[in-house]
Order: C-alpha cells, then sequence, then structure tokens
C-alpha cells in the first residue's frame, strides 16, 4: 500500500460513526472492501486505523516473539487489547467503539492524520494540543531521525 496523504478535519456523530473524507476514501478503494483494524495508540491518546493488509503484516511479525517469554506476552496482551475488525460502510462511515472512543477522548470534532501506512484518528483538541507541544522540539527530532549520513535506512 502506498503512503496516505492528507489531514481532514471530520465529525463523529452521536452514535460514533465517522464519515471519513472523500480523499481518504479515494485513497483506500482499493482496500476498502478487506476491512481494517481500529485499535489504542501506544504513545498517544488517539486511534490507530489499520488498512486489514497492514494489520496482517504486523501480526506476522509479532508472531515471531517468542512467547515463553513474560515480557513479549505482556506486549502482545497490552498491544492487541480493545483492537476491533471495522468496516466502512456503504454511506463510507467508519463506526468506533464506545470504549475505543472513551480511549481516545473523542467527542464530536476529530482530526484525521495519516501516519505512512495507517490513520490516526484524533479528538481534535487533543491533536492540536500534541502538535503544539511538539512544535518547539521538531527542528531537532528531524535531524535526529531523518539527518542520518548512513544509506542504512535508506534515506538521503
Amino acid at each position: 500500500m502506498n503512503s496516505l496523504i492528507g489531514t481532514y478535519d471530520c465529525k463523529v456523530d452521536i452514535k460514533g460513526r465517522l464519515m471519513l473524507p472523500s480523499g481518504i476514501k479515494k485513497q483506500l478503494s482499493s482496500i476498502l472492501e478487506n476491512g481494517f483494524v481500529l485499535r489504542r495508540s501506544v504513545f498517544q491518546s488517539c486511534l490507530e486505523l489499520y488498512p486489514m493488509e497492514e494489520w496482517q503484516l504486523l501480526m506476522q511479525k509479532m508472531n515471531k516473539l517468542n512467547k515463553f517469554k513474560k515480557k513479549n506476552n505482556d506486549f502482545i496482551r497490552r498491544f492487541s487489547a480493545g483492537a476491533k475488525i471495522v468496516e466502512i460502510d456503504a454511506n463510507g462511515r467508519l463506526l468506533i467503539p464506545k470504549d475505543l472512543t472513551v480511549f481516545a477522548g473523542i467527542t464530536k470534532d476529530v482530526v484525521i492524520s495519516p501516519s505512512i501506512n495507517i490513520i490516526e484518528i484524533w479528538d481534535k483538541d487533543k491533536y492540536e494540543q500534541a502538535i503544539d507541544d511538539a512544535t518547539g522540539d521538531f527542528a531537532d527530532l528531524a535531524e535526529e531521525v531523518m539527518g542520518q549520513d548512513d544509506d542504512d535506512h535508506g534515506i538521503s
């Protein structure tokens, strides 16, 4: 799957349904019928929407972990806690389960923000706060992450 592009402001209705913007639906059109997995983010209070193909690749990687190590079992359990299979309905809506809505603090206004091959779903206020919090450190972070001189990362 190609990298997703575009950040969108959206609304969630009273039933927890999120109407996906046409720009995102168009980018996902070839994989909509395969379904998605929606889960809690590890690092932020937002949700992550994985296309099923991306989720399966991640699960293959996690399946290689030695399950006889407690640390691995604890990680697998916590990583998959609350994960749900979801689909986009015929009207282009995604139903966000109540427990995930509560985890992310989603009320009405939402931001959909791609993170390469997955989509983050944020409460709008929390998203803006996360962006504001990271602004001062972004130059240093960009240099540390992307400013590598070696070709080991495939980034130049």
